[in-house]
């Protein structure tokens, strides 16, 4: 029965949508209309109604609703959904200030001379839009009004012309910021935390473990992870489109003919091009570039481009006059004068200690009020004229409102879909298909692809990737990242607005195009776009390092980077240390030989034991890393022979784990007194026959085979533990030495209020004891090394502060931390000539290897190389 509510689930949210219902109420319709009744037929015919629930029953499915919809508003993680309407007033204000319109014709007018000019100018008119407003109905319109009429007076074949448009229009929902790639970025957080848990269950499962390594976490993403992810994606989106418009114009140059400029390329021109172009692209360095440096997250950026748009529609809608511009002036005076006062000033007002603090201070709050000034001013000038302001934020409620609607909807059916099964039948029919992850990765595009026939792209991805990404991303065998999944169904999503006959770009291109275009030559004219698109889906897909460097990049070499510790990049760290191993070895031995023989007489006894102990682990670390390489290279060999039977086996093993959970929910029923008893037990019977004989057909070998390769894994974790430790402890000595050498300065600069406590021992009490030797204490805890004389003057000080105070005794302990104080300021200003000079050069040498891992971060080569590493996916399987 919960399959036939199911199919009744979405048989009404299909037929509700099919008859033009709005799709904010079909969503939640669907899914209340489908949840009584199966509550109303449980208790009628059963007298539960939970009995026609695969998992609880309709208390739990609202219990569910409402944590989904509470998540929508009031989960810190899902703070990115803010960033919606901020972009959608970006995007609005830049339409209806008619700085886009501007922009169409100055690029249109630049690139026509050139055969296919003024195509290729729309493609790359609409890349800008996209990173400008990411609305694709507002571009679409917009350019079918400008652009369309010109090309067609042009001689542009009317196939072409609306298929430049429609297609260029559509890049809003690839080309960040895209509000398409916030929301996947909203449901992915969630999808991942699913996949985690799945496969940390499968890795139990298959290997009896109770912890999975870190190293094999599903990795979340965010939704500035996804704007860098679809950056490189877009563009290779643009560039097929114009690499086409290039090869029709020179296959048939009739389709596409050159447009000559009626006017002059004067300096009045370029200063046309300057106004048009410079200012939508400065908006957009500051908003992708303020999110890519680090410098501001996704609703930041957000604001910034709000506030960005409705400064330029502040100069753009004024009538003219002198003071058209001073608004923008102002705004950017006071940016660059903020710029200045950050670069030379401190501003923080709890640490002013000069006048030029002050200065500074007053400087930032001057720039601050000119900024705030011009954008009051600026919103004012949009308020007045032609009611701006009121339209844009009238449009930006109502779109916002739809998309809210729809996801708090999404989240009701997606509740109901689940309590009646609908997910684990998904995932049993996908974990069923034979060719492992590719196979349920191109079956779920190909739905992706067929919906966006019929749904907007909020309804696929709020409604489908919730059920199908953690199923993906859970699968160890392509060991994909959230975010290139995430591009992937954003890449695919795209061409809802182009296929035929719903695709929403041609409704909208239908809408404006004159009566001379033909709505057939609309479809013919998409079809070579949708090839282009699916064609850039297959290079993505081919190599995935497209979309996943710059969002490794930038992690790797941000402020907040992880430090080269951190097991998720240890593999990579790892290759990386191998390779130098291999071109630079000798270098480095050399570098270690010369330290064996170094002459450390300068320093203590057990600082010699641990500098000659970590210089031998150094060598060994090539031993270590050479036994790793073999074992890498066993692994690969050992992996022909064994993979084939472990994914047979596996896959068995999987749908005897598929048959358990049928026979726990036969027994729940039996138990429940849900059903016919014994028509229950004999279905339960013929699924244990069914068990067996899948467990039967596993190869007779399978075990030994099992174990002779976990043995070469075992040796290869073994190995990598071991060559982790010993790097670590070769290398510890060395910033330990420098670190103590260098603080000779800090140390000797406590001989005064050493001698102090030496002077006055004798006549303190208790308490004069207790805060003037822990002062001293605190002073010397902050110099490496100086523990033995702190120790001292914690004795002498418990001395004096006990129940029988013995002044001479802390006066003896006092004595013997300045006797221990000289010898160690001698002995660290002496190692500072003799010795400090040749372990910094071994340090150099060996830093961004065997001493990486100590680093407080990877130095820029290494973290691009690790960058270009994680970048790839790796098959984990054959550890599951």
């Amino acid at each position: 029965m919960e399959l036939f509510f199911l199919a009744l689930l979405i048989i009404i949210m299909a037929t509700a949508l099919g008859s033009g219902f709005p799709v904010a109420f079909s969503l939640p319709g669907a899914a209340i209309i489908t949840v009584l009744l199966a509550a109303g037929a449980g208790y009628l015919f059963t007298g539960s109604t939970d009995a026609y629930f695969e998992s609880g029953g309709p208390s739990q499915w609202l219990s569910a609703g409402v944590t989904n919809l509470r998540g929508v508003y009031w989960e810190p993680d899902r703070d990115t959904l803010i960033a919606i309407p901020l972009f959608i007033f970006m995007g609005i204000m830049l339409q209806r200030s008619k700085i886009a319109e501007d922009l169409l014709v100055t690029m249109a007018q630049l690139f026509g001379p050139i055969p296919g000019g003024l195509g290729i100018s729309v493609v790359v008119v609409g890349a800008l839009l996209a990173a400008t407003t990411g609305i694709v109905g507002a571009t679409v319109v917009a350019m079918g009004l400008i652009s369309l009429p010109a090309m067609m007076r042009n001689g542009y074949a009317n196939p072409l012309s609306t298929g430049i448009i429609a297609a260029s229009g559509t890049l809003g929902q690839i080309i960040p910021p895209s509000i398409v790639l916030i929301i996947l970025a909203d449901q992915l957080a969630s999808a991942t935390d699913q996949a985690g848990q799945a496969r940390q269950t499968l890795y139990k499962a298959v290997t009896g473990e109770i912890t999975m390594p870190s190293e094999f976490a599903v990795v979340s993403t965010s939704a500035g992870n996804m704007f860098l992810g679809a950056l490189v994606p877009g563009l290779l989106l643009v560039g097929l489109y114009v690499l086409f418009i290039l090869g029709v114009a020179l296959v048939r140059p009739r389709y596409a003919p050159a447009v000559t400029h009626g006017g002059k390329y004067d300096l009045r021109f370029a200063g046309q091009v300057f106004l048009a172009m410079v200012p939508p692209l400065a908006l957009i360095i500051m908003v992708l570039g303020s999110i890519i440096g680090g410098i501001a997250t996704v609703n930041q950026a957000g604001a910034i481009g709000a506030v960005g748009a409705m400064i330029m529609a502040g100069y753009r809608l004024h009538p003219g006059g002198r003071l058209r511009y001073v608004p923008a002036i102002m705004a950017l005076a006071g940016l660059a004068l903020i710029a200045f006062v950050l670069s030379n000033f401190d501003t923080n007002i709890q640490n002013i200690q000069s006048a030029s603090d002050v200065l500074g201070v007053q400087l930032a709050g001057l720039g601050v009020l000119m900024v705030v000034a011009a954008i009051a001013w600026s919103g004012y000038r949009a308020y007045v004229t032609e009611n701006a302001l009121n339209g844009v934020m009238i449009d930006t409620a109502k779109t916002t409102s739809l998309v809210f609607i729809i996801l708090l909807g999404a989240a009701m059916l997606t509740a109901a879909f689940r309590a009646f099964g609908g997910e684990e039948l998904v995932k049993h029919f996908l974990e069923g298909l034979p060719g492992g992850f590719w196979t349920k990765f191109i079956i779920v595009m190909a739905v992706i692809f067929i919906l966006g026939f019929f749904l907007d792209f909020i309804e696929i991805a709020v409604v489908v990737v919730p059920i199908v990404a953690p199923i993906l991303l859970a699968d160890p065998e392509a060991n994909v990242s959230a975010v290139w999944l995430g591009v992937m169904i954003g890449l695919n999503i795209q061409t809802s607005f182009l296929t035929p006959p719903f695709g929403f770009a041609l409704f909208y291109l239908r809408g404006v195009a004159p009566a001379a275009v033909r709505t057939i030559q609309i479809y013919k004219g998409v079809v070579p776009f949708i090839g282009l698109q699916l064609a850039a889906l297959a290079i993505v897909a081919a190599y995935p390092p497209l979309v996943n460097y710059l969002p490794v990049r930038s992690a790797l070499t941000s402020e907040t980077a992880p430090p080269p510790v951190n097991p998720a990049l240890q593999y990579c760290v790892e290759d990386y240390v191998a390779k130098e191993f291999n071109e630079n070895g000798d270098t480095i031995r050399a570098a270690i030989d010369r330290a064996a023989a170094l002459d450390l007489s300068a320093l203590p006894e057990d600082l010699q034991d641990d500098f000659r102990d970590g210089v031998e682990k150094a060598g060994e670390s090539f031993q270590l890393m050479a036994e790793i390489e073999a074992l890498e290279r066993d692994l690969d060999e050992a992996a022909v022979d064994y993979r084939p039977v472990h994914k047979a086996v596996r896959q068995l093993e999987a749908d005897a784990r598929r048959i358990d959970t049928v026979l726990e929910d036969i027994e729940q029923r039996i138990s429940r007194g849900f059903g016919d008893s014994a028509a229950l037990e004999e279905r339960a019977a013929e699924l244990r026959t069914e068990k067996e004989a899948l467990l039967e057909q596993i190869p007779g070998g399978w075990s030994e085979l099992e174990a002779a390769y976990s043995q070469i894994t075992n040796a290869d974790r073994r190995a990598r533990t071991m060559y982790r430790r010993t790097v670590d402890q070769a290398y510890e000595p060395v910033t330990e030495i420098r670190q103590i050498i260098a603080d000779a300065d800090a140390l000797a600069g406590l001989q005064g209020p050493l001698d102090a406590l030496a002077d006055d021992v004798m006549g303190m009490d208790g308490e004069t004891a207790d805060e003037r030797f822990k002062e001293v204490e605190r002073m010397l805890s902050d110099v490496e090394g100086a523990n033995d004389i702190r120790g001292l003057l914690s004795d002498a000080r418990r001395e004096i502060d006990d129940r029988s105070p013995d002044p001479e005794r802390a006066a003896e302990y006092v004595a013997e931390a300045q006797a221990l104080f000289a010898e160690e300021v001698a002995w660290r200003r002496r190692a500072a000539e003799e010795v400090l000079p040749a372990i910094e050069a071994y340090d150099a040498a060996i830093r961004d290897t065997i001493g990486l891992r100590q680093q407080p971060r990877l130095p820029r080569e290494q973290a691009l190389f690790v960058a270009s590493c994680n970048s790839v996916h790796r098959d984990i399987s054959l550890s599951f």
